[in-house]
C-alpha cells in the first residue's frame, strides 16, 4: 500500500515539475513574420539580419519546430529583436524556394542586412541549438570561425 501511495506520489510530483518547467509563449508573444519581398525590404531599411524558415503544410518537422522552436520565450524575444523574420511556404512560394535550392523541409536560411547569403541549415533545429545559431550569426561569428568552434567557446564558459 505505501508502494502505490509513493508511486503515485512521485507521478503528481513529476506532472508538476514538467509543467513548471515548460515554456510557453502567450499568444500575443509570437515570432514577427513577414512576407519575402517585405522582409528582404525591411532587412535593407533596417540594417538587419535576416532569417528566412522554408515550410510546408504536410512536413512534420516544419510543424514541431513552429511548435518547439520557433514558440519558446527565448527564441521569440532575440529573433523579434535581433532579425527580420520570413516565412515562405515553398508549395505556395517554389519560385522563392528555387531560388535558396530548397530541397528538403524544413529549410533555414541566413541573410545579411545588404541580402547576402550567409548560410543555410537543413531540417529541424531543436530551440537550445537555435539559439546558438542565432547568436552566432548575430554576432557576427561566422565571419572568423566555424559554427563548431564558436560553441566551444561558449560551452567552455559556462
Amino acid at each position: 500500500m505505501m508502494r502505490y501511495k509513493f508511486i503515485s506520489l512521485m507521478m503528481v510530483l513529476l506532472l508538476f515539475v514538467s509543467a513548471c518547467g515548460s515554456e510557453t509563449v502567450s499568444s500575443t508573444e509570437k515570432i514577427k513574420w513577414l512576407s519575402y519581398d517585405e522582409g528582404i525590404k525591411q532587412g535593407k531599411q533596417g540594417g538587419k539580419k535576416v532569417f528566412i524558415s522554408f515550410y510546408a503544410d504536410w512536413c512534420t518537422f516544419c510543424e514541431k519546430m513552429e511548435k518547439e522552436t520557433f514558440r519558446k520565450n527565448e527564441v521569440v524575444g532575440f529573433v523579434n529583436e535581433n532579425f527580420v523574420a520570413i516565412r515562405v511556404n515553398s508549395d505556395k512560394e517554389a519560385e522563392i524556394a528555387r531560388k535558396y535550392f530548397v530541397r528538403g523541409l524544413p529549410m533555414t536560411w541566413f541573410m545579411d542586412a545588404n541580402g547576402e547569403k550567409i548560410s543555410s541549415i537543413p531540417g529541424y533545429i531543436p530551440p537550445d541549438m537555435f539559439m546558438q545559431v542565432l547568436n552566432f550569426v548575430h554576432s557576427d561569428s561566422y565571419k572568423s570561425m566555424t559554427f563548431k568552434e564558436f560553441v566551444d567557446k561558449h560551452d567552455s564558459k559556462s
